[in-house]
């Protein structure tokens, strides 16, 4: 066994932005971004002062495309050149898609909150997983839905994370969210829109428990994608606090 008392725990540095192209369906060459970047490492004593500059030096030789098979490549590549036991990196960044409004068709772009985190260690080996943060719009629970106007919504911010071999583009995740909802979140709406879906939060129920089961479905049997978890936080109208609802993939959940 190593000598744990020459190793430090958690040396870290956190939020360094960073121009990087990230896995989109819509753009094959990545989508544009400025990515937040933070480390994590357990070195020996003796790379105290050195490690930070020789993070930042494999940053830069690694190139500007972050995506699951190539930080599969870079996580060891960190690992080996900070002489790490343990190494997590974490990179945050916003990323946008063009959206289409559901009565006047007008175009609107929205951002969505993600993370991709990369893990390795001397033990446990290498992960990658992705993250993303989806808002839409559910049924607040004391509604009633047998009394006119006794239907109203609340604001849900659904994060999914995976773990997956294979590209897994965020543009599929907001699509399934989004299907489930009673309605997305726009950056733009005209009268029309604004109607029609006020009219929807008025006229259907689907909480976030509903929502939360219906994702969670169309994770489990998706093949390519090894592991999951499905989170919603609610954001209600009439308290000063949120709830939440969450649920991750389990021996029990059927995979197939």
């Amino acid at each position: 066994m190593p000598d744990k008392s020459k190793f430090l725990e958690d040396v870290g540095m956190k939020n360094l932005p960073f121009p990087m192209r990230v896995l989109s369906k819509s753009n094959p060459d990545g989508q544009p971004t400025i990515a937040n970047i933070s480390i994590s490492a357990r070195i020996m004593r003796e790379f105290e002062a050195q490690w930070i500059d020789r993070f930042i030096q494999v940053l830069h030789k690694q190139g500007k495309k972050i995506g699951p098979e190539s930080l599969r490549a870079n996580i060891l590549d960190y690992q080996t050149r900070l002489g790490a036991s343990a190494v997590r990196v974490d990179f945050d960044y916003p990323f946008f898609i063009e959206k289409t409004t559901p009565v006047s068709q007008e175009k609107c772009m929205v951002r969505y909150l993600c993370t991709y985190s990369a893990k390795s260690s001397t033990v446990g080996g290498t992960s990658i997983n992705f993250k993303i943060e989806v808002p839409v719009i559910t049924t607040y629970p004391v509604s009633v839905s047998d009394k006119p106007g006794g239907l109203f919504g609340q604001l849900s911010i659904v994060a999914i994370e995976i773990a997956s071999e294979k590209d897994v583009f965020p543009e599929d995740l907001v699509e399934i969210v989004d299907r489930y909802a009673i309605a997305p979140v726009y950056s733009y709406l005209t009268e029309e829109d604004q109607k029609y879906i006020i009219e929807r939060v008025h006229s259907e129920e689907i909480t976030s428990v509903d929502l939360v089961g219906e994702i969670k479905k169309e994770l489990a049997h998706n093949k390519e994608i090894s592991w999951y978890s499905v989170s919603c936080t609610n954001h209600g109208m009439l308290h000063s606090y949120s709830t939440a609802i969450g649920i991750e993939k389990s021996p029990w959940i059927p995979s197939t």
